[in-house]
C-alpha cells in the first residue's frame, strides 16, 4: 500500500485524506525565530520520508523534506512530490513553531510540534542520530539501520501503541 502525500485542511490538521498532521491556535504576535544561518557544521539531510501509524483507521502519509540543524534548534520543510510546501517546523530551546502559508501555530515543545504535525511521537533528538548512522535510543522505537550508508533508515515504535512505522530515504548534504 503506497502511502499517501501531506496535504493540509483547514489550516489546523494535516489530515488522512492526503495526509496526517495539525496545527494549533495560533501564535499571536510572536514569529518564530528562524535557525541559526547554516554553518560548515550545520547538519542538513534532504530525501523523502513516510510514516504509518497502525491507528482505528490506519494513518500514513508520505512527503520530500530537508531536515536542517540538530536537535535543540532547527528546521524541517515538508514538501510535496511537486514541491510545494506543506509545512515547516521549527524549534530552538524553549519554543516550536509550525508554519503554514500564512498561519503560525505555537507549541510548548518540539514533541508536541512532532506530534501534531505527524500524528506520531518522533524521537527528534534519536532521528538526527539515526540519520548520522548512531545507534541511539528512543523509548518504544527500535530503529533498522543496516542501510544507513545507502541512503535508507526504518525505523519501527512498539510502544506506545498504535504501532509506527518511519520509512526515510535521505541524502546528507
Amino acid at each position: 500500500m503506497a502511502p499517501t502525500v501531506l496535504a493540509l485542511n483547514g489550516g489546523r490538521r494535516l489530515t488522512l485524506a492526503a495526509a496526517t498532521a495539525g496545527l494549533l491556535i495560533l501564535s499571536g504576535c510572536a514569529a518564530p525565530h528562524a535557525p541559526a544561518v547554516r554553518s560548515l557544521d550545520t547538519q542538513v539531510w534532504t530525501g523523502r520520508l513516510s510514516l504509518r501509524v497502525d491507528s482505528e483507521p490506519v494513518q500514513s502519509f508520505a512527503a520530500m523534506f530537508e531536515l536542517t540543524g540538530a536537535p535543540e534548534a532547527g528546521e524541517l520543510t515538508l514538501t510535496s512530490p511537486i514541491g510545494s510546501t506543506l509545512a515547516v517546523l521549527q524549534w530552538s530551546p524553549g519554543q516550536a513553531f509550525l508554519r503554514n502559508g500564512g498561519e503560525t501555530t505555537r507549541y510548548a515543545s518540539l514533541d508536541a510540534l512532532i506530534q501534531a504535525a505527524t500524528g506520531a511521537a518522533i524521537p527528534v533528538p534519536a532521528l538526527f542520530g539515526w540519520l548520522a548512522g548512531r545507534e541511539e535510543t528512543a523509548p518504544g522505537w527500535r530503529p533498522n539501520l543496516s542501510q544507513v550508508q545507502q541512503g535508507r533508515l526504518q525505523a519501527t515504535r512498539e510502544s506506545p501503541q498504535p504501532e509506527a512505522e518511519l520509512r526515510v530515504i535521505f541524502e546528507r548534504q
